[in-house]
C-alpha cells in the first residue's frame, strides 16, 4: 500500500515543473516513503529513486528519507537489507539539494546518546563530508558547524583510561577520533593548496577553531599508551599527532602558538578567534604543552636554542592548569609537565627572581594540595617528590622565599614538618661545604628557620599564658593543669635550654664579628661562594651584625614571655596549695 502511494505521489510530480512543488507533495512523499522504509519496501524504494526519470523529483524531496533510512541502519538489519539501505543512502546524498541535507545529517548526529554516539558519526561522516564537498559556497561555515556539532556529541563520551579501556573502546570513541582526522583532510589540504583564497582563510579559522577543542576534550584528559612498541597503535596518540600536523599545515605551527600563547600581542588574524582563546583555551595550551614536551609530538620543531629555565617558565602556567582540575589524569599530566621541566635543570640553578612570577608560586602550592587532599595514594606521593624536586633546584634565596611561603599558608602539621627537615638539611649541607659554619649562608638558613618558628613559638606561650590565667587548678575546666608536667618537660624546659645556648651562640658570634672586622678581608677567598659560574659576595659586616642582634632581640623576647608563664605556673599552683591546706 505504501509503495503504491509513493509512486501516485511521484507520478503527479513528474508532470509538474520542479518550482511548482508545494508543502502537501512534500508532506505526502515524505509520509509515503517513510512508510515504505517501516514496512521493509526498501527494495522497490530504491528502483524508484534510481529510476532516471525521478531524479528532480528526489532531488528536491529525497533529503527527507535520510533520518527512517539512517534509523533503519541502526537497528542492525538483515545484511542484505543493510546493502539496499547503504545504497540508498549513497543515492539520496549524491542526488539530494547539499544544503537542505547538510541540516537533516547535523540533526541526526545531534539526537543519540551513549554507545548510539559514535554509531551515528561513523555511519554518517562520510556522507556529510561529501555533502559539505558540493556545497556551491559558504564552505568555512558549513564546516565550522559540522565540525561543532561533531565536537558537541563526542564531548559527551567518556575518554578511555586504561590500555584495557583504550583497546575495548567501549563507546567508540578512539574509532570516532580516526574516522574524525579522514573526515578533515580534504579540508586542511584544500586550505594548503590554495593560500591566495579569501574564503579558505575562514575555512583555516574553523579549522584552528576545531584543533584546538580536541585539545581540550578529548586529550586533554587522555592517558596514552607507555610501552614505546605500542605507541604507533594508540589511537588517541594517533589522534593528537594529527592534530598538531593539522596545525603546522594551516600555519600554525605549535612552536609559534606555545610562544606567543600569554602575550598582549595578538596571536591569531581572526577577532572571534582571539577572544574565544582568552576565555577558553587555557586548556588547550596546556593539553598541547604535554602532548610536546612529555610525549614528544613533533619536539623536533621546536628551536633547541632555549634554556631549560626558560621552558620552565613557558610551561608552569599549563601545568597550572592541570593541577587545578579535578581529574586524576590531569593532575598525572601536570606532575609529568614539572617533573620534565625540573629535570632539565642542574640542582640549585633555579634563580629566585622566578619566584616573583605568580605560577612559579601557585605551583608548588598546587602540589602542596594534592599531597594533602588528593584521595589517590600514588599522586600523594607523586606530588611530594616533585615539591622536593622543585625545593632542590632553588638556590639559596629561592628556598627561603618557597619555605616561608609554604609555612605562612599550608595549614598542616605535615608539611611544616617537610619544610622543617628541608630547613635542617640545608644547615646541614651549609656546615659541610663551607669551611666555617656561621658564615652568611648558614646565619640566612639558621635564621630563616628561626623565624619561621617564632609565631608559633609565641602563639603557643600566649595561649599558654591565656589558659593558665583563666583556668584555675582546681576548676581544671581545660585539662591544662592534668598535662601540665609534660608541658614543662617537653616544651618549656627545651625552650629554656635552646633559648641559652642560641643566645650564647649569638653573642659570641657578634663579639668576634666586632673583633675580627679587620681580618675578614682575608677569609674572602676561603669563603667564596659561586653560583651558575658567578662569585656571590659576602654579607657586609655591618648586614652581619643587623642580622645577629635582630636575632637577639628576638630570643629577648621569647624569654621574657616565657619568664612570664613560669612566673604565672608557680604563683597559681602556690595559691592552690594554700587553699588546700586551709
Amino acid at each position: 500500500m505504501a509503495v503504491e502511494e509513493l509512486q501516485s505521489i511521484i507520478m503527479r510530480c513528474q508532470i509538474l515543473e520542479e518550482h511548482n512543488f508545494n508543502k502537501e507533495d512534500f508532506g505526502l512523499f515524505q509520509l509515503a516513503g517513510q512508510r515504505c522504509i517501516e514496512e521493509g519496501h526498501i527494495d522497490q524504494l530504491l528502483e524508484i529513486i534510481q529510476e532516471e526519470r525521478n531524479k528532480i523529483i528526489i532531488k528536491s524531496m529525497g533529503w527527507n528519507l535520510v533520518g527512517p533510512v539512517v534509523r533503519c541502519l541502526l537497528k542492525n538489519e538483515e545484511e542484505d537489507k543493510r546493502k539496499n539501505y547503504f545504497l540508498t543512502l549513497d543515492i539520496l546524498v549524491k542526488l539530494c539539494n547539499p544544503k537542505e541535507l547538510l541540516l537533516g545529517l547535523l540533526e541526526l548526529i545531534e539526537e543519540p546518546s551513549g554507545k548510539q554516539i559514535a554509531q551515528i558519526i561513523l555511519l554518517l561522516l562520510q556522507p556529510l563530508q561529501t555533502v559539505i564537498q558540493k556545497l556551491p559556497n559558504n564552505k568555512a561555515y558549513s564546516v565550522g558547524l559540522a565540525l561543532s556539532t561533531l565536537w558537541s556529541q563526542l564531548s559527551l563520551l567518556p575518554v578511555p583510561y586504561s590500555k584495557e579501556q583504550i583497546q575495548a573502546d567501549d563507546y567508540g570513541l578512539c574509532q570516532c577520533c580516526k574516522a574524525l582526522i579522514e573526515f578533515m583532510k580534504p579540508f586542511v589540504e584544500e586550505v594548503t593548496d590554495d593560500k591566495e583564497n579569501k574564503e579558505n582563510e575562514k575555512l583555516k579559522d574553523e579549522l584552528l577553531k576545531f584543533c584546538f577543542k580536541s585539545l581540550k576534550c578529548p586529550l586533554l584528559t587522555a592517558q596514552f599508551l607507555e610501552q614505546s612498541e605500542e605507541v604507533e597503535n594508540d589511537p588517541l596518540r594517533c589522534f593528537a599527532s594529527e592534530i598538531i600536523g593539522f596545525l603546522s599545515a594551516i600555519g600554525h605551527p605549535f612552536p609559534k602558538i606555545i610562544l606567543n600563547h600569554g602575550r598582549k600581542k595578538r596571536t591569531w588574524d581572526f577577532l572571534e578567534f582571539e577572544e574565544e582563546e582568552d576565555r577558553q583555551l587555557a586548556d588547550s595550551m596546556a593539553s598541547l604543552a604535554y602532548l610536546v614536551f612529555v610525549q614528544g609530538i613533533s619536539i623536533d620543531q621546536l628551536p633547541m636554542v632555549f634554556s631549560p629555565s626558560y621552558l620552565l617558565q613557558l610551561n608552569m602556567g599549563h601545568i597550572e592548569v592541570f593541577l587545578q582540575r579535578t581529574e586524576e589524569s590531569a593532575f598525572s599530566k601536570g606532575l609529568e609537565l614539572l617533573e620534565n621541566g625540573l629535570l632539565r635543570l642542574e640542582d640549585n640553578n633555579l634563580l629566585y627572581q622566578y619566584l616573583e612570577i605568580k605560577n612559579f608560586l601557585t605551583v608548588p602550592l598546587e602540589l602542596v594540595k594534592i599531597m594533602t587532599l588528593c584521595p589517590i595514594e600514588t599522586l600523594r606521593k607523586k606530588g611530594l617528590a616533585m615539591l622536593q624536586l622543585y625545593i632542590d633546584k632553588l638556590d639559596s634565596q629561592g628556598k627561603y622565599t618557597l619555605f616561608r611561603c609554604l609555612l605562612n599558608t599550608s595549614n598542616h602539621s605535615g608539611v611544616e614538618a617537610f619544610v622543617i627537615q628541608n630547613i635542617k638539611n640545608q644547615i646541614h649541607l651549609s656546615f659541610k661545604v663551607r669551611a666555617y659554619p656561621w658564615d652568611w649562608l648558614s646565619i640566612y638558613l639558621f635564621t630563616c628557620g628561626i623565624y619561621i618558628l617564632i609565631n608559633r613559638i609565641m602563639a603557643s606561650l600566649n595561649l599558654l599564658r591565656y589558659l593558665i590565667i583563666k583556668d584555675n587548678e582546681n576548676d581544671n575546666q581545660t585539662g591544662l593543669w592534668t598535662e601540665l608536667g609534660k608541658i614543662e618537660n617537653n616544651f618549656l624546659k627545651p625552650l629554656h635550654i635552646g633559648l641559652n645556648m642560641s643566645k650564647a651562640h649569638y653573642e659570641a658570634e657578634i663579639k668576634n664579628s666586632l673583633g675580627n672586622s679587620q681580618v675578614a678581608p682575608m677569609c674572602k677567598d676561603v669563603c667564596s661562594l659561586t653560583v651558575s659560574g658567578q662569585e656571590i659576595p659576602n654579607m657586609p659586616p655591618e648586614m652581619q651584625l643587623k642580622v645577629l642582634n635582630s636575632a637577639l632581640f628576638t630570643f629577648d623576647l621569647i624569654e621574657s614571655v616565657l619568664a612570664r608563664v613560669e612566673e604565672l605556673i608557680e604563683i597559681k599552683t602556690k595559691s592552690t596549695s594554700e587553699e588546700n591546706v586551709r
